[in-house]
């Protein structure tokens, strides 16, 4: 499972992009409609600032699109995600519903995070990138 830490990484090339490039393109990869959104409020903010162009934007999005399977937010999950989100909030400062919504995914699925989001650091869910 892909998180959208990992996606700005890949997409900007630093070390922690070289280290989730290995499994973004080792394929059977998972993105959370979540991280779809996030990453692409990210590139638009980065548009208006200049420092994307909408092309490369679009390209970035059809290459997560095109490469990973989107994973859809269900009744089901959102409902799952819900409580993680309590459960999370007392034990991690600034947890998001975001994350809540990535953790309950990669339970579900049985799945890694990769991720370099510190909110995820001593999860046993997540691979952390940096």
């Amino acid at each position: 499972m892909i998180d959208t830490y990992a996606w700005v990484e890949y997409f900007t090339g630093g070390q922690a992009g070289g280290i989730a490039k290995g499994y973004i393109d080792g394929g059977d990869t998972v993105t959370p409609t979540m991280v779809v959104l996030e990453l692409r409020r990210i590139l638009l903010k980065r548009i208006g600032e200049g420092r994307e162009t909408a092309q490369g934007a679009e390209e970035k999005m059809e290459y997560v699109r095109s490469t990973s399977t989107i994973l859809d937010l269900s009744y089901g999950s959102s409902m799952s995600a819900a409580a993680i989100d309590i459960e999370m909030k007392r034990k991690i400062g600034g947890w998001g519903a975001a994350d809540s919504i990535v953790l309950e995914a990669a339970r579900r699925l049985a799945a890694k995070v990769v991720t370099g989001d510190e909110h995820f650091r001593g999860l046993a869910e997540a691979v952390m990138i940096k």
